[in-house]
């Protein structure tokens, strides 16, 4: 497939919606990156996710508290992914590059690749959002059908029942299957992979025997294999159940778009921005509590105009986006709860199944 472009003349949506949000960092005297609540947040994250581990591997605590700390293990995972990862490796923690960079490297100490991720996050799916057979953050074949514009196979049918089961084994098919599937391969969706440097190479390499070690060896050294693969299977359920969760929310419901583009020109009709927000849903923006464990990842539609800008600021920008789409009749999708987002979910997997 050629290159997706987007109708971005004139751009006059994002341009007013830009100029808002200049103005208020100008006015108000503020740095678009984090502050020392990202710090914070990110000393109490690992702090829980290290004593758990510690906890678990040192001490060999009864089965009952075992279990939960590893659930805890994975619900820290899942937040220290959303809060340090995720805004290091889109470059807006820290006006710092190097500590952007050192907070995308938590994905490696979770099994991952901040190298995988950048291509296939910040420049595939951010550009591409919802556009089948290029955004592969959407490409769940065959196991899953998210919207009209896939193939329909008939277990699709029973997707909305088993989509949780599903969820729960995607952090280990991502750290043991998808990022070897993209490093060998050199793609990622339709988009190639940019040449890795040899360092590039040896941190990939490296970081994921360096997670086998503290994950399977050094448990199983002291506490038994059964345990090891049991307490792992526990937490790595917990982190993939809530991580593909909450991208899904934003994404895969009932009124988010699923554009193709035209098959003589391959252009989206829409500009860029306006298609980010109307392929793109909010959820639970009033909670506090969510905000604080997602990382603003429940502002999903002001995180994919302004991937570059801190979460922490999302809440006030989300009222200059809600303005402008009110003055250009753009559709701004938004569900009040978390578990109406999960509902809206649900009923998209059973309207894509059939």
């Amino acid at each position: 497939m050629s290159r997706v472009t987007f109708n971005n003349k004139g751009n006059l949506f994002f341009v007013n919606i830009k100029q808002k949000v200049d103005d208020y960092f100008k006015e108000n005297n503020l740095s678009p990156s984090g502050s020392f609540k990202l710090y914070h947040k990110a000393i109490v994250l690992y702090s829980i996710a290290i004593a758990s581990y510690i906890t678990l591997v040192f001490f060999t605590p009864t089965v009952l508290i075992s279990l939960a700390l590893c659930v805890i293990l994975g619900l820290a995972f899942a937040s220290i992914g959303f809060n340090v990862m995720h805004d290091g490796a889109h470059g807006s923690y820290s006006n710092k590059e190097w500590i952007n960079k050192l907070m995308a490297f938590s994905l490696n100490i979770m099994g991952g690749s901040a190298f995988m991720w950048k291509i296939k996050h910040n420049i595939v799916h951010h550009t591409f959002t919802n556009i089948d057979e290029v955004d592969d953050d959407i490409d769940i074949k065959p196991w899953m059908r998210v919207s009209k514009t896939q193939p329909l196979k008939w277990i699709h049918r029973f997707q909305h029942i088993y989509w949780i089961a599903l969820y729960g084994i995607m952090y280990i098919f991502w750290v043991y299957y998808l990022d070897f599937q993209k490093y060998f391969s050199g793609k990622i969706g339709d988009t190639k992979v940019a040449g890795m440097t040899i360092s590039e190479h040896i941190v990939f390499w490296m970081t994921k025997l360096i997670y086998t070690f503290f994950i399977f060896l050094l448990p199983i050294i002291n506490i038994g294999l059964i345990e090891t693969i049991v307490g792992y299977l526990v937490m790595a359920t917990v982190c993939g159940v809530v991580i593909s969760t909450v991208f899904q929310l934003a994404h895969v419901v009932e009124n988010v778009d699923f554009p193709l583009p035209d098959e003589k020109t391959n252009k989206i009709e829409n500009e860029w921005a306006v298609h980010q927000v109307l392929t793109t849903a909010n959820f639970a923006t009033k909670s506090k509590m969510v905000s604080w464990f997602v990382g603003g990842l429940n502002f999903q539609i002001e995180h994919h105009l302004f991937p570059r800008i801190s979460h922490i600021h999302y809440p006030q920008i989300s009222h200059f986006v809600k303005e402008t789409c009110e003055q250009f009749n753009v559709r701004y999708n938004e569900f009040p709860t978390v578990l109406s987002a999960i509902r809206s979910h649900i009923q998209q997997l059973k309207y894509t199944g059939v």
